[in-house]
């Protein structure tokens, strides 16, 4: 019999957090970060991590383990994840997993089908970007060549949308393109899905009132510091949204007031795109997380998962 676990997804600011705590309470479980920010160190406020006395009320894994600079792939979290899961299985504990990245999840549950990887719209772009002119071409395609030779060898420099999808595959799972043949993947767990949601108005104000609430605790003074312990501008954790639009602040002049205009509309935009990858997910039951009863219809969904009969 497979080990059973918990997962708790769906956008941004639509209570994942607090229903994963609840569960994880009421069903003797243990917290697994299926967040992509999450993972790194200092990277506290913007990214809304549960607070010490959360974390010391429920364990929590997974979180805090990648230092800025490091790049973190789904491939490594794959790994990582498996590897806890079964820590926590073994303890007699229920695994509860709560964050909004659809690889992160579809690694788990469907494997690293890497030729079927979904696109995701902000690395291509950053990418494509970086090839506007002939010199950026031939640093891109170096990049390929470094990371996977026999994809490179196959393309032309000239050729920048095959070039940038193969880096962008090779960026979000750490593996390269050319080796996405795999066999039939079949997960050694076996997954219930509960998925988070509201209404768009109520959920985009929650979104812009949590984004207030990290200026007001001390977002940008978070920025300052990591540039400050020499965290690159260009590092995988400064392209969170949040960190990015702040280091505009600081680079290019722009005004704290159009950036945090822009934190909420990249946010808002995000969890618009993080509901459209979960509602393909036939498996994920729904709850509207503004509704009072939402809990306990969480924790019935989960009982009789464990139980058997779901």
């Amino acid at each position: 019999m497979k080990p059973k676990v918990l997962a708790i997804v769906g956008p941004t600011a639509s209570g994942k957090s607090a229903l994963g705590m609840a569960l994880a309470e009421r069903l003797q479980g243990e917290i697994v970060c299926m967040d992509s920010m999450q993972i790194y160190k200092r990277l506290d406020i913007g990214t809304a991590k549960p607070t010490k006395a959360e974390q010391e009320q429920i364990p929590h894994h997974l979180m805090d383990i990648a230092q800025p600079w490091q790049a973190y792939t789904v491939a490594r979290y794959a790994d990582d994840a498996k590897r806890v899961i079964t820590q926590i299985t073994a303890r007699g504990r229920l695994p509860v997993l709560v964050g909004g990245t659809g690889f992160y999840l579809q690694a788990l549950t469907q494997g690293l089908h890497l030729g079927g990887v979904r696109s995701d719209p902000k690395v291509r772009e950053r990418l494509k970007a970086s090839a506007r002119d002939e010199q950026g071409k031939r640093r891109l395609h170096d990049r390929l060549r470094a990371v996977d030779p026999a994809t490179a060898a196959k393309l032309h420099p000239n050729d920048i949308t095959r070039v940038s999808r193969a880096l962008e595959v090779y960026e979000l799972t750490g593996v390269p393109i050319s080796d996405q043949e795999q066999p039939v993947f079949e997960s050694p767990f076996e997954f219930c899905l509960i998925g988070t949601v509201m209404d768009r108005q109520l959920l985009y104000r929650r979104i812009n009132a949590r984004v207030d609430i990290m200026i007001k605790d001390g977002l940008l003074g978070e920025v300052e510091a990591l540039l400050a312990e020499g965290v690159p501008k260009d590092a995988q954790a400064m392209q969170g949204i949040g960190y990015k639009e702040l280091l505009a602040v600081m680079t290019e002049q722009r005004t704290l007031a159009d950036a945090v205009s822009d934190i909420k509309r990249n946010t808002r935009h995000y969890a618009k795109r993080q509901l459209t990858w979960f509602r393909r997910d036939e498996q994920i039951h729904w709850l509207n997380t503004a509704e009072d009863t939402a809990r306990e219809q969480a924790l019935s969904i989960a009982q009789a998962f464990l139980e058997g009969t779901k």
